[in-house]
């Protein structure tokens, strides 16, 4: 094709583009949308995009692009790729801008065959009928608006035809299947015979053609590769990946044939590992019914683990208990409104927490009473005993009040502090080094 050669777009052909624009506008009026016709240009078979939009009551339109058959090279005109915007289309020549955009010229410029090709449904298939070579193409079984790569492919690989014929049309522009039907006569009666599953399912090409190689079940194989595909993205089933890493493929039959799914058996896997059970044991990794076993071992490990959970609850507690009468002796009821009391069990931090509205019922202060790390206790007055009022975290090593807050994390009054710096803690100092001697 040479670029002189290209003509202005016939009068039918701008109707037929009104038309098919007027009839399937699915986008804003004002936006710019595509379409295309074929046509020849020095012999040779080309396609045109066109650019339409509306401006008011206009109806503009305008030569973009023109692909050849054979020519590595396309001619553009007034338009522009971005990544995150598209295609955007220059329409001072028509009015519609007061300045040129970069991308404008008078003349047409040129690109690699594979730039500045829009989606753009074709207006004149029927043109294809001017060219005997295309009769036995199937060209026009192709719903795609490719034609020209279409009409490549069938070029290099005339048993295009026998794929579209088929209803295999999916697979067109997969060279490792046309090379295979090129070659091998018993491919193309596979196909023949699983060509209703393959177009109702839409396998992988790769799936395909091993279902044929190996002679296995081509669904069995289409599962394991979703499965694998999975396994290999999803980080919730990491541990999978590796437990299965030499029979991968066995487990994905498995679980098929279990009509279960990879989550239901990570679940099965951590409940058995909790459980201590050997899952190289075929009866363990592969239990002849999934949905029982499952359930059994699920509530084995709830049972197990609420035991644990028990005891080990139990054992904190005793630790709790053990710290709170190990400092007990720091308790002051000696003449003051005020007295201090410790903390004798994690419900009580709960407790004056919830009472309090502060958090030393939560964020780990149980853990660091058990710890000794500090300690915890309350500041009440002589009246109400019981009642919650001030609370204090007080360190044993370092010997000092960390935290001293009333309601809300309020500040205590100057009574409560005088009594907690002047009184208590000179006290429970005393009191921690007679422990330490």
């Amino acid at each position: 094709m040479k670029v002189e050669k290209i003509k202005p777009v016939p009068k039918y052909i701008v109707e037929r583009v009104r038309r098919y624009d007027k009839e399937n506008l699915t986008c804003a009026p004002g936006h710019t949308r595509f379409y295309s016709y074929l046509t020849k240009n020095d012999g040779e078979l080309v396609k045109v995009t066109v650019a339409v939009k509306n401006h008011y009551k206009q109806w503009l339109y305008k030569q973009v692009a023109v692909h050849g058959l054979n020519s590595k090279e396309c001619f553009v005109k007034d338009m522009v790729f971005y990544y995150i915007a598209g295609y955007q289309v220059g329409w001072y020549e028509q009015g519609l801008q007061k300045s040129e955009r970069w991308y404008e010229s008078t003349a047409w410029g040129s690109s690699e065959d594979k730039y500045f090709d829009p989606f753009a449904p074709i207006v004149n298939r029927e043109y294809l009928d001017k060219f005997p070579e295309y009769k036995y193409s199937a060209v026009n079984l192709y719903r795609g608006v490719d034609i020209l790569k279409y009409l490549r492919y069938y070029e290099q690989y005339p048993q295009i035809e026998y794929l579209m014929k088929a209803g295999l049309g999916g697979y067109a522009f997969s060279t490792q299947i046309l090379k295979e039907i090129g070659k091998n006569k018993r491919f193309c009666k596979w196909l023949m015979k699983n060509r209703a599953e393959i177009m109702q399912n839409g396998y992988y090409v790769d799936v395909i053609l091993r279902a044929f190689r190996t002679n296995k079940p081509i669904a069995d194989l289409q599962a394991y590769k979703k499965y694998r595909m999975q396994l290999s993205k999803e980080t919730e089933l990491k541990e999978l990946r590796t437990f299965f890493k030499n029979d991968l493929e066995k487990f994905v039959l498995y679980i098929r044939s279990q009509n279960t799914n990879p989550y239901s058996y990570r679940d099965y896997l951590r409940a058995c590992n909790y459980l201590g059970l050997d899952m190289s044991m075929d009866k363990n990794r592969y239990p002849h019914d999934f949905k029982r076993w499952h359930d059994i071992r699920i509530d084995e490990y709830s049972t197990a683990k609420a035991l644990k959970d028990e005891q080990e609850r139990k054992a904190f507690y005793d630790k709790f208990s053990a710290v709170a009468s190990k400092y007990l002796g720091l308790e002051y009821d000696k003449k003051s409104v005020y007295i201090a009391i410790i903390a004798q069990k994690p419900s009580d931090l709960t407790r004056e927490g919830d009472e309090l509205h502060h958090c030393v019922g939560r964020m780990g202060y149980d853990q660091k009473f058990a710890r000794e790390e500090s300690l915890i206790f309350f500041i009440r007055t002589k009246e109400q005993p019981d009642v919650p009022f001030v609370t204090i975290e007080y360190s044993p090593k370092q010997k000092k009040v960390l935290q001293c807050y009333g309601d809300h994390d309020s500040k205590p009054d100057d009574c409560v502090m005088e009594f907690v710096n002047k009184k208590w803690l000179p006290y429970a100092n005393r009191k921690i080094k007679q422990l330490a001697a």
